[in-house]
């Protein structure tokens, strides 16, 4: 674990940081300087605590807006209609050669003897 001196808001802080993370902990206090700096010249609040909390809870409504915004994705992804596999025998002409087809067609048998009852890939 090594030793980190920083500052935010003009004041000297030691933190810890596991070997090889140095840069992700000086671009987390770069952003967490900027967020509280940002709070205090808007002149509203002026305690260094109060600041802190509110660049805090303005982190935390990001990261919530964010890992929402991945879920709705992932549940879009989910309710999308699964690609229909195609039949050898219905692509264009040439788009398989002779063996590829033949490849395709054991292929597919061998999916579907695997599949046994819960049903046929085709």
């Amino acid at each position: 674990m090594k030793q980190v001196e920083v500052q935010i808001m003009q004041q000297s802080y030691l933190l810890a940081c596991p070997d090889g993370r140095e840069s992700r902990l000086l671009d987390a206090v770069e952003r967490l300087d900027t967020a509280m700096c940002k709070i205090r010249d808007a002149g509203k609040v002026r305690a260094r605590d109060r600041i802190a909390v509110l660049a805090a809870l303005n982190f935390a409504f990001e990261l919530a807006d964010r890992e929402n915004a991945e879920l709705q994705a992932q549940a879009q992804a989910r309710q999308a209609p699964a690609p229909q596999p195609v039949p050898a025998d219905s692509l264009p002409a040439g788009a398989l050669s002779e063996r590829d087809t033949l490849r395709l067609n054991q292929l597919i048998r061998q999916l579907d003897n695997a599949l046994g009852g819960d049903g046929h890939l085709i």
